[in-house]
């Protein structure tokens, strides 16, 4: 009966994700994934706006240490996002025992990469900052706060890797349960942590370790009460190294999109601290505010990447294009409205992180500039998914490459070089214009050359 039962609840999953219409499964899925991504950078913001309250070295901290906690997410969405995109074309082919072995083999392999990171950051602690742009008068507050990061290391990367593994399934409104009740703990650690017990940085260090851990614990209860098609165990691990394998090289995308991320991060750190601890504190508040934004059409984003993967995983070809277009479509508009109003806000938003006049004369111009590059981004982000969830693990890597790195790097070099301060301010921007007028070549060329439905 319950056998019974289990293919009954598989068939319809099946059935909703190759049939219901294209337009509605991609809101669906997307709103779940918005909210989990707007909550996450809310707290992100709202960590900033707690952390600026005890000076302009504590704010530029924060920067110093996203760029680590980039790291993780690195590892995380390798191994998420490979074994996911595997997942829902397995799942779209009505293979559910090698998807469980392919999850299996991502949580646990990602977990001891995640403890490997920990022991390592534990050794290096002092270099490790340095190397992330850290300054001497940041430096004491950046080793405190990311202290806490490096215990949570393992419970982080893999909370990324469980989360889209329920993403690809289909359940991304597990995926957003996990996620939102980690926020939204830490939006309540924070002040608790810092100020009632008077923890200071180290609060808001301890607060976000504490959440991740129980964000961890939520999103592995849905693997082992049954509310999903993988089932993770220790005996599902692959002993074949062509499967882990395939799960690094689909994955490897995520990885040198968030890689390239962290570097960038340190890169753009080390040049603005140059300019003092007030430049690195407002590109870091900027980068926050700006993550904010984007990742309302990053979340509709995901939610389209199940759809393509289950439907090209099942030869429905014609509904990977619609639900390219309708993606597309929706995340141009909402992410067009978003930028304008920030646009016209961009100086008060600043305030809100740090009081600081220096901090808001850099901020509000480099916020400016980057709610001009959003227009540029939801045909990158959409063409890189695109490419990544049907397996071109080839295209997508490079196209991933792009953004934070092929473009980026030179062009703050050369731009910070040429016009200081203000260089620093464009370059994200001129590598988002660069990066768009690669992609849409890319995702044309793909588009035309899926085959007519099986």
């Amino acid at each position: 009966m319950k056998l019974l039962q289990m293919k009954e609840h598989y068939d319809s999953q099946y059935d909703k994700m190759t049939k219901a219409p294209v337009s509605e499964l991609v809101i669906k899925l997307g709103i779940p994934t918005t909210l989990s991504m707007l909550v996450t950078n809310i707290y992100n913001m709202v960590d900033t706006m707690f952390v600026g309250q005890l000076g302009t070295s504590a704010s530029g901290a924060v920067g110093i240490v996203f760029g680590y906690m980039a790291v993780l997410q690195a590892f995380g969405f390798m191994f998420g996002q490979g074994s996911g995109s595997i997942i829902s074309r397995m799942l779209g082919k009505k293979n559910r025992e090698d998807a469980s072995r392919i999850a299996s083999t991502a949580f646990f392999t990602v977990f001891s990469i995640g403890v490997l990171i920990s022991v390592i950051s534990a050794l290096t602690l002092t270099p490790l900052m340095y190397l992330l742009g850290s300054t001497d008068t940041i430096l004491p507050y950046a080793r405190t706060y990311v202290t806490y990061i490096i215990i949570a290391a393992p419970f982080m990367t893999s909370c990324f890797t469980l989360n889209n593994i329920l993403r690809y399934e289909g359940r991304a409104s597990l995926a957003m349960i996990g996620l939102l009740a980690g926020a939204i703990l830490n939006m309540i650690g924070d002040p608790v942590f810092m100020f009632v017990f008077d923890m200071g940085i180290a609060g808001a260090g301890l607060s976000t370790a504490l959440s991740q851990i129980i964000s961890f614990s939520i999103l592995l209860s849905m693997f082992l009460t049954g509310k999903t098609q993988c089932k993770l165990s220790i005996k599902n691990v692959t002993r074949k190294p062509s499967e882990l394998l395939e799960i690094v090289t689909t994955g490897f995308p995520s990885l040198v999109r968030q890689g390239l991320g962290s570097i960038s991060t340190m890169l753009l750190n080390g040049q603005a601290a140059v300019y003092g601890d007030a430049a690195v504190a407002a590109m870091s508040i900027v980068g926050r505010i700006s993550m904010f934004v984007f990742s309302v059409g990053l979340g509709v984003g995901q939610g389209f990447q199940p759809v393509c993967g289950f439907n090209y995983g099942a030869g429905k070809y014609l509904r990977v294009k619609k639900a390219f277009k309708f993606t597309l479509t929706l995340s141009q508009i909402m992410l067009g409205v978003l930028a304008v109003i920030m646009l016209i806000f961009s100086s008060q938003a600043i305030v809100i992180f740090r009081d600081d006049p220096e901090v808001i004369r850099i901020g509000t111009a480099a916020l400016r500039f980057q709610c001009i590059a959003l227009f540029f981004q939801p045909i990158c982000v959409l063409s890189n998914m695109t490419l990544q969830s049907t397996g071109h693990a080839l295209g997508a890597t490079f196209l991933s490459m792009l953004r934070s790195g092929l473009y980026f790097i030179p062009v703050l070099l050369i731009m910070t070089a040429a016009f200081g301060l203000t260089g620093i301010e464009i370059a994200q921007p001129i590598a988002d214009v660069l990066s768009f007028l690669t992609a849409v070549p890319f995702i044309l060329s793909f588009l035309r050359k899926l085959p007519e439905d099986t």
